[in-house]
């Protein structure tokens, strides 16, 4: 089995919109306060990991007698906020993550609820859903008819737009397709990456750079009004938009040139880069944060598994950089300076174009391919 979402804008009328926002703070209460409890137990216990591990989060249900208006919203958006909280400790256990923190109103408003008894249906242009009337919903493309929907997350954005991220689950067993046509992609600064075939470039237009001017001056304008006044608030949706419309710009050049190499290519080949560490050790921050890599390569790992294709990392320590890709000498030292890479055997070449071709070959070795 596998799973799919589909997420649709939705537009509530004034009392749903009420409902929902009631929902997003009773949600983050009882998350709040379940952390709260265990946070006690966790200073108490926190000498002995074996038995802090087995303490059981309490239950919503818990606090419906002392606080009633939990009564009013969805029960099993509650739930789930309990299950939040079960896995961001399960991850703090296991070393993945720190140590949950309390959520606040600038928190991501959002709620999950799940598919009980058919309390979840798709109507004409509407979604209904438990203890709310039917709403409004931008459907811009079907949900196929074997696809079975498993819960629902609606969510508010930082400008006040709401959207709807159903999940489905369906029966999927990709076929895996023989690996003919094999690409390597270099992560490349000012373009996102370069193709080991033919040194294609992404040229990705650095959407970030390009509104940065604009950002900056409709920020120093919020800078200069009262908080929390009406004009200040209008003022923090006008900067919340640019910001929207960029990360939206973003996602559809990933999205496309993901879909792109998945349908072009078998096999995918790329570097396995910490990008937090590249941005800090080389002061990179907003040129690495403004290309989205990580969100590239999530993108294009899902799009060719999707197909029955592969997808593969090499590790980050391979110096694609400084190998000749023609003879497979390594230089011992290139500085970031050197755009052109040249060999003592006579190779010149792009020195992007040289790496995506090293990672290509090392990837073709790996997979058992000449």
């Amino acid at each position: 089995m596998a799973n799919k979402a589909y997420k649709f804008r939705i537009y509530p009328t004034k009392e749903q919109e009420d409902f929902l926002v009631k929902t997003f703070g009773c949600v983050r209460f009882v998350y709040n306060k379940m952390l709260a409890e265990r946070k006690e137990t966790y200073e108490k216990l926190k000498d002995n990991m074996t038995l802090l591990k087995k303490q059981k989060l309490p239950t919503p249900a818990k606090y419906k007698n002392e606080f009633e208006w939990l009564k009013e919203v969805d029960s099993l958006a509650l739930a789930n906020a309990q299950l939040n909280l079960q896995t961001a400790f399960s991850n703090f256990f296991s070393g993945k993550t720190k140590y949950p923190k309390f959520k606040n109103r600038k928190s991501r408003q959002s709620y999950t609820t799940n598919m009980v008894n058919g309390n979840i249906k798709i109507l004409d242009a509407h979604i209904k859903l438990p203890k709310l009337t039917p709403l409004r919903m931008k459907q811009h493309r079907e949900i196929p008819s074997h696809h079975v929907i498993k819960s629902c997350t609606i969510s508010r954005s930082s400008t006040g737009k709401y959207h709807i991220s159903i999940l489905t689950e369906y029966e999927h067993k990709p076929k895996k397709k023989e690996i003919k046509q094999v690409v390597g992609l270099d992560f490349a600064m000012d373009g996102l990456f370069v193709e080991s075939e033919e040194g294609k470039k992404a040229n990705y237009p650095q959407f970030y750079r390009r509104a940065e001017e604009k950002l900056a001056k409709e920020q120093r304008i919020l800078s200069k009004k009262t908080k929390g006044s009406s004009r200040w608030e209008k003022q923090r949706i006008r900067v919340a938009k640019l910001h929207e419309k960029v990360a939206n710009q973003r996602r559809d050049f990933l999205h496309k040139q993901s879909w792109r190499l998945a349908n072009q290519y078998d096999c995918v080949v790329i570097e396995d880069l910490n990008m937090k560490e590249m941005s800090q050790a080389l002061r990179f921050g907003k040129s690495v944060a403004d290309n989205g890599w990580g969100m590239f390569s999530t993108f294009l790992e899902y799009k060719l598994k999707d197909q029955g294709k592969r997808f593969l990392k090499i590790d980050k320590w391979f110096p694609s950089s400084k190998m000749c890709s023609d003879c497979g000498n390594v230089k011992t030292a290139l500085s970031l300076s050197e755009r052109t890479y040249s060999c003592e055997c006579g190779f010149v070449s792009d020195r992007d174009w040289n790496a995506a071709i090293n990672i290509k070959n090392e990837g073709k070795l790996i997979i058992g391919l000449s």
